[in-house]
C-alpha cells in the first residue's frame, strides 16, 4: 500500500516515487556522466529509439534526473514530468510544445518579469500573446480566437499576488477546446495541486520552493495526460496523434526537449531531491511567517501591504476556498516613494537583497528597478509593480524577529 493514504510530508519521504536505490542508499546516486555504455549495438539502438528502457545520453535522459521527475509527478498527481535546465526553459518548452507560427495564447498580466520577455521573443516567431488584465472568465474569454492554443497564467501571481480560479478558467478553456497551463511555482503542491482542480499542464521553476536552498537552477513540466487533443487544430502534436491524450508528453520528451537541449544537470537534480523532502515543513513555516508579517506591516502607518490573507485583499475569498486560507510565501508592500523603499531595504538586518524567491532565507527585491526594468510604467502597474513596491520572499526565520526587523526598517 506504499504511497496510498499518506499526508503530504509522509509522501515526500515514503511515497511510491521513493525507490530502493543501489546499495540501500536513501537518496539516488548522482549519475554525473555524459553517456552510458551498452553490451551491443542492437541494445543501444533500442534505447535510442525509445523501444527499450535505459539511458543513452544525459541530454535525453539520466537516472538522477528521472528520480527527481518521479518525485514531482507523484506530488502533482500527473501522468509524466519532464525536468529542465531552468524555470524559464520549462515555461518556454511547455508553450512551444503545442505552438506554431500564427498561433496565439492568452496569458495573465500578473507574471514574473522574465515571462514577459519570453513573450516578446515568441512574437518574433509569429506567435501572438494576448494579455488579460485579470485571470478570470470575463477578462480571458473575449481574447480567445480560433488561433488560441492555450490559456496560461500563474496560480499566485508574482508579484501581483492575484489568484487564478482554476476550476472556472479550466472550464472556460475546455469549452473552447484549449488547455489550461498553470505556473504553480509560488504555490507549490503543498498549497494546491492544479491538475486536481482542472488544469492540464503544470509548470514550476523548481529553483525556488521545491529546491528550497537557493543552490540549483531548474524547472519542471508536469502533464496531466488527460486533455483530449484535437490533432487537426494542434498541428505541432499531429505526428504524435497515435498516443492520444499522451501526445503532449511524448512529443515533449522525445522531440522538443531533446532537440532544444535544455536538460537538467544530474547534480542539480540531486540537490532538488534533497530539497524537496523538506518542502512541507518549509512551506508550513514560510506561509505562517508571511501571514504574520503581512498583518503586522499592515498596521504600520503609510505602508500598503499586499497579501492574500488580509481581509481587504481582492482575492481573500479565493485564497480561503482554493488555497485553504494559506497565502504563500510572497508579500509586497508600498512605502510611498522609491527612495523610502531603498532606504528600508538597506536597514533590514535579516533579509538579503536578492532576486530569488523560495529560499530558506528572507529575500527582498525592488522589482521596478530589476526584473521589470524593461517594462513600461503601464505594464509594471498591471503586474502589481509600482516605483515604491518592495517584494518580500519570506523565509523560515522566527516570525517575531522578522516583524521586529521590518518594523524598525520602515519606521526609522
Amino acid at each position: 500500500m506504499k504511497g496510498r493514504g499518506m499526508h503530504f510530508t509522509t509522501t515526500l519521504l515514503h511515497g511510491r516515487a521513493v525507490e530502493t536505490y543501489p546499495d540501500h542508499a536513501v537518496l539516488p546516486p548522482i549519475a554525473q556522466v555524459t553517456a552510458f555504455g551498452y553490451d551491443s549495438a542492437e541494445q543501444q539502438e533500442r534505447v535510442f529509439a525509445h523501444r527499450a528502457p535505459g539511458y543513452a545520453y544525459t541530454r535525453i535522459g539520466n537516472p538522477t534526473v528521472s528520480a527527481f521527475e518521479r518525485r514531482i509527478r507523484e506530488l502533482e498527481g500527473g501522468s509524466a514530468a519532464v525536468a529542465c535546465a531552468s524555470g524559464m526553459a520549462a515555461v518556454s518548452l511547455a508553450l512551444l510544445n503545442i505552438l506554431s507560427a500564427g498561433d496565439e495564447i492568452v496569458a495573465g498580466t500578473g507574471l514574473y518579469g522574465g515571462t514577459f520577455d519570453l513573450f516578446r521573443d515568441l512574437e518574433r516567431f509569429g506567435i501572438t500573446v494576448r494579455l488579460a488584465p485579470r485571470m478570470d472568465e470575463e477578462s480571458v474569454e473575449p481574447l480567445i480566437t480560433p488561433r488560441t492554443k492555450a490559456v496560461y497564467g500563474e496560480l499566485i501571481g508574482n508579484p501581483r499576488l492575484d489568484i487564478m480560479d482554476i476550476p472556472r478558467l479550466s472550464k472556460l478553456a475546455h469549452d473552447h477546446g484549449i488547455p489550461l497551463i498553470v505556473d504553480a511555482t509560488t504555490a507549490t503542491p503543498y498549497l494546491v495541486r492544479p491538475l486536481s482542480l482542472g488544469a492540464d499542464i503544470v509548470v514550476h521553476s523548481s529553483s525556488k520552493y521545491i529546491n528550497g536552498g537557493g543552490n540549483s537552477i531548474s524547472g519542471v513540466i508536469v502533464d496531466g495526460g488527460a486533455f483530449p487533443w484535437d490533432f487537426e487544430r494542434f498541428e505541432a502534436l499531429r505526428p504524435f496523434a497515435r498516443y492520444g491524450p499522451l501526445a503532449y508528453q511524448v512529443r515533449l520528451r522525445t522531440d522538443l526537449w531533446e532537440n532544444i537541449g535544455a536538460c537538467l544537470s544530474p547534480f542539480n537534480a540531486y540537490m532538488n531531491v534533497v530539497g524537496i523532502e523538506t518542502l512541507g515543513l518549509r512551506m508550513q513555516r514560510i506561509t505562517e511567517n508571511a501571514d504574520r508579517l503581512a498583518h503586522a506591516l499592515a498596521a504600520l502607518p503609510g505602508i500598503r501591504v499586499n497579501y492574500p490573507t488580509l481581509p481587504d485583499h481582492p482575492y481573500h475569498g479565493l485564497c480561503q476556498m482554493e488555497l485553504g486560507g494559506r497565502g504563500g510565501g510572497i508579500l509586497t508592500f508600498r512605502t510611498g516613494s522609491r527612495q523610502r523603499a531603498f532606504d528600508a531595504m538597506k536597514r533590514l538586518k535579516y533579509a538579503v537583497i536578492a532576486s530569488n524567491i523560495g529560499d530558506v532565507r528572507t529575500l527582498v527585491l525592488h522589482p521596478a528597478s530589476t526584473l521589470y526594468r524593461n517594462r513600461t510604467e503601464e505594464e509594471r502597474s498591471l503586474s502589481g509593480v509600482e516605483d515604491d513596491t518592495v517584494r518580500v520572499s519570506v523565509g523560515i526565520e522566527e516570525s517575531e524577529d522578522l516583524i521586529a526587523d521590518f518594523t524598525q526598517a520602515l519606521t526609522s
